[in-house]
């Protein structure tokens, strides 16, 4: 049998406001601004990257599967939402070949902590650091995201047939 490939794209986004600290991939980063709304801890990348791998085999999106209706979210640890994401692409025959992220944050800069986020992912998804790309770029000071109102990220995601 020929190997399947299909490919996934997410993206997310979180205004600042929360008093918590700010999680991007699973790495706490410092920032004045403390830590972005939502009803999980809201890593937006981490989001970005498990809806990317819920789009790759059709599951549909991070709200059928982790409703913020549901109390059980509630502060929930991304990097848990991702775990059970990956059950179940996994469950649907698929296993994850690389993935390609973007953070898009006027504020804090990033790339300090960059190693240490591709590190955090690639342990979650048990593949290597190798597969995991992270980048950060800036809103050039346009839109809501330029105005450091939050954090937005981009991922795109190969899966093949395990």
């Amino acid at each position: 049998m020929k190997p399947e490939f299909r490919i996934g794209q997410g993206w997310d986004v979180h205004r600042f406001g929360a008093e918590r600290a700010l999680l991007l991939g699973g790495v706490e980063v410092p920032c004045e601004r403390g830590g972005l709304e939502g009803h999980s801890d809201a890593d937006v990348l981490t989001h970005a990257l498990a809806s990317a791998l819920l789009g790759s085999v059709a599951l549909g999106d991070l709200g059928k599967h982790f409703p913020d209706t549901d109390p059980r979210w509630r502060n929930a640890s991304s990097l848990d939402l991702l775990r059970q994401v990956l059950r179940l692409v996994r469950d649907a025959g698929y296993r994850l070949v690389n993935c390609d992220c973007t953070v898009i944050a006027q504020e804090p800069r990033l790339a300090p902590h960059m190693t240490a986020m591709r590190q955090s992912l690639a342990e979650t998804l048990a593949v290597e650091p190798e597969r995991i790309s992270i980048k950060a770029t800036t809103a050039e000071g346009l839109g809501a995201l330029g105005r450091v109102e939050g954090i937005a990220a981009q991922a795109v995601v190969l899966v093949t047939r395990s």
